[in-house]
């Protein structure tokens, strides 16, 4: 896919991520918390607990904050949360799924409609765009040691169906029930922990978008993923290299 800046993608959502490092914190600790509450609080045993955990590690998140978003889950006054999929449209036409996790709906939906008609988009009924979309594990190796060639041949052996490599930056996607396997997988075999290993919503099929497009959208998508209540943004957008060099002038 010739122009095609998945990678730079990765790397300035990333960088704005550590800008809002104590907003990221909160989000991961509410799904270290809802994780923990639904399949319990021991990291070996709970599979979604594993992978939060490991998330958070890999971006810095202290272990203090850790143990305290898992013992939480065990109060009898611990917060309930809601697990909610929006859909809905941005610029350039793109197709955008946001996943929330929220304790009140009625603020949710509102603020991210608002943020949606705010910024060029609007709001979907549900199964609107998602039919574009395949739910996927995710594993992400940045820095790694690890050729592609070796990579490519470990992440197969592993169980994965793909791997995409550019600059040291591994991007491995899996059947979604075989995230945790293939993930433990590779780390036995990189003796490498990956900075992310996490369900997504992967585009089928992707809209190329210009300056213009592409600015309105990373404006979207950052008041989307300001609010409390949106745990994940994903959209169907290309960004090329040209572009992705202007947007993070």
């Amino acid at each position: 896919m010739a122009g095609h800046s998945k990678f730079k993608n990765i790397m300035h959502r990333k960088g704005a991520q550590d800008k809002k490092r104590s907003s990221l914190f909160s989000k991961l600790s509410k799904e270290i918390t809802v994780a923990a509450k639904m399949g319990g609080p021991d990291v070996d045993s709970n599979a979604r607990l594993r992978l939060a955990v490991q998330n958070a590690r890999s971006l810095s998140m202290p272990k203090d904050n850790i143990s305290r978003a898992i013992k939480k889950s065990e109060g009898s006054d611990s917060d309930n949360y809601d697990e909610i999929r929006y859909e809905g449209f941005g610029p350039g036409g793109t197709a955008i799924i946001v996943e929330s996790l929220t304790d009140n709906r009625n603020r949710a939906v509102t603020d991210i409609r608002t943020a949606f008609a705010k910024n060029g988009g609007n709001m979907g009924e549900a199964g609107s765009v998602s039919y574009q979309f395949e739910k996927v594990g995710e594993i992400i190796f940045e820095d790694s040691k690890i050729s592609a060639d070796d990579m490519f041949e470990k992440a197969l052996e592993a169980g994965a169906d793909n791997v995409e490599t550019d600059e040291n930056i591994h991007e491995i996607t899996c059947a979604m029930e075989e995230l945790n396997t293939v993930s433990t997988a590779l780390v036995e075999a990189t003796k490498e922990e990956p900075n992310s290993a996490k369900l997504i919503w992967k585009a089928q099929n992707t809209i190329e978008l210009d300056l213009e497009a592409a600015t309105k959208l990373m404006k979207m998508i950052d008041a989307l993923e300001d609010l409390d209540d949106v745990q994940n943004v994903y959209g169907n957008y290309d960004i090329p290299d040209a572009v992705m060099e202007k947007l993070s002038e």
